[in-house]
């Protein structure tokens, strides 16, 4: 199980955005505020909340927060959380940029964070997970070990690139995912948080029969209002129970991609499940 935390910032004026409003002529004061309040406030609620756990996250960050609010992603990193590449900004899509435009996106956000944090992304999601034709290809040239571009599974999955390096597909969730669900569908945060319950309760008896990955994605400015984050810390602690007991493996996204690196195979319905090449096994 992992957290991937989305910490995005927003041009003002203009670009892409989720709303809470009618769109407004720019600059729209209302919706670029609103998740402004996500790296202002709701993300040091969340970590706050990820520190009385004990849980660790993949942050997914724009390298643009470390010109708008570097104290954030120092925290961040002071935690020992990893960092994942996600664009520079999340009012762009990176789909729609030319192929010599997208690889060097993709080299100055590794560059950025590995100068500014010292650590290199080795994972990326794409803001608006918004791909080219060549994006696969361009992260495994880039030395990007896995994508979280991809819901279509959930065990990680190697994926073919045109110079045959290897690239993994690490399960990225967008039901688990409060943009879709608390946004597009305007579902209650009661009933979300009771979706995370319901969903790791079922995937953790099925892991009994072959290693699974479940991830809950989260954007601070909706979990990280104080009426939301009373339903996330009652979902989160049940998970947390469970890892206490010793069922189920809380990690990063990197970590995971660390662990299959060292598997033959992984296991599918109906087939045998594989031994976990660590000291102690522990599920994903």
């Amino acid at each position: 199980v992992y957290i991937g935390f989305n910490v995005e910032h927003f041009a003002f004026g203009e670009g892409l955005g989720a709303r809470f409003g009618p769109v407004c002529p720019e600059p729209d004061v209302l919706n670029y505020s609103w998740r402004e309040y996500g790296n202002r406030v709701g993300a040091w609620r969340c970590l706050d909340l990820f520190d009385s756990l004990a849980m660790p996250t993949g942050a997914l960050i724009n390298t643009a927060l470390y010109d708008h609010c570097p104290e954030l992603v120092a925290a961040l990193a002071a935690r020992g959380d990893e960092l994942i590449g996600h664009g520079h900004t999340n009012a762009h899509q990176q789909g729609l940029l030319p192929e010599a435009d997208e690889l060097a996106l993709l080299a100055h956000c590794r560059e950025r964070i590995l100068a500014c944090s010292g650590q290199a992304p080795a994972g990326w999601l794409s803001p608006w997970i918004s791909e080219s034709h060549a994006t696969p290809d361009l992260l495994a040239e880039s030395a990007y070990r896995y994508t979280l571009n991809w819901c279509h599974d959930d065990q990680p999955v190697r994926m073919a690139t045109r110079n045959g390096a290897g690239l993994w597909s690490i399960p990225y969730p967008q039901e688990l995912n409060d943009i879709p669900m608390l946004v597009g569908r305007q579902m209650d945060a009661k009933d979300f948080a009771q979706v995370i319950i319901d969903n790791f309760d079922e995937m953790l008896d099925q892991s009994r029969a072959q290693p699974l990955v479940m991830g809950i994605a989260l954007h601070p400015y909706l979990v990280g209002q104080p009426y939301r984050l009373r339903h996330l810390r009652r979902a989160l602690a049940h998970i947390a129970q469970a890892r206490d007991r010793g069922d189920v493996w809380f990690t990063t996204p990197g970590a995971i991609c660390d662990h299959v690196d060292t598997l033959d195979t992984l296991s599918k319905p109906g087939m045998p499940a594989p031994p976990f090449n660590t000291d102690k096994e522990r599920p994903a």
